[in-house]
């Protein structure tokens, strides 16, 4: 009898092992032939049912971690990145990096610091006028994107950052921005601050907020400014 209940348990792990090591071949499949970061929930649909895809991530993490390329947590997705020692062997083949202008790269931080922020909103907070050109640059960088309107008069249109931002900077999720002491640990504030200077905390929820209407017809007149 013992006999019998060893042989069927020897039996039950050799077919747990065998859906773990397809599950992991699936997995891995699909994260190399995506584009994108995959998210865990969409990566759990394609493998054995009874093979929890923590472990199979778990897995694969532990498998790829000394190799060439790494499995990283991208964007709240996973994706198969360059190992960060040997980047600099791919940098001659690489893309060169988008170049941002000064007032790109502040309306850029300033989106994704404070969104949803309309155009006006923006202006505000740098203090000078945005041109419509840099907004254009950045939705066609594919990192920022249109939310909804704001419930107020002109009813602008409030812009967000995509996970397409946080793919480009290796950024896990929005709060892995840094904030105003690691900024200033940086060294990108220095001097004397104002004592009410503050960082908020970024929020890229892309649901609507209560002061946040849906977008609705692109096509109809808007007041991009809010004012003036």
């Amino acid at each position: 009898m013992a006999v019998a209940e060893a042989e069927r348990e020897d039996e039950e792990d050799w077919d747990a092992d065998e859906a773990l090591a397809r599950a992991c071949r699936i997995v891995e499949a699909l994260l190399f032939a995506s584009v994108q970061p995959l998210l865990a929930e969409d990566l759990a649909k394609s493998v054995p049912a009874n093979v929890p895809i923590e472990r199979v991530i778990a897995e694969l993490q532990q498998t790829y971690a000394l190799r060439g390329v790494t499995l990283q947590r991208v964007a709240g997705g996973y994706a198969f990145r360059t190992a960060p020692d040997l980047a600099y062997l791919l940098a001659p083949e690489a893309e060169p990096p988008r170049k941002l202008s000064r007032a790109a790269l502040e309306t850029l931080a300033i989106i994704a610091y404070h969104q949803p922020v309309t155009r006006a909103e923006i202006e505000e907070i740098r203090g000078v006028a945005t041109a419509k050109g840099t907004l254009d640059i950045l939705l066609e960088a594919g990192w920022v994107r249109l939310r909804g309107r704001r419930r107020s008069p002109g009813r602008p249109v409030t812009f967000g950052t995509t996970p397409a931002f946080l793919d480009h900077f290796g950024l896990d999720r929005i709060d892995d921005l840094p904030g105003l002491e690691e900024l200033k640990g940086a060294g990108f504030i220095e001097g004397r601050l104002a004592k009410d200077l503050t960082v908020p905390v970024p929020d890229d929820d892309p649901g609507l907020r209560d002061d946040e209407d849906p977008l609705g017809d692109l096509f109809t007149p808007l007041d991009d400014g809010d004012a003036s």
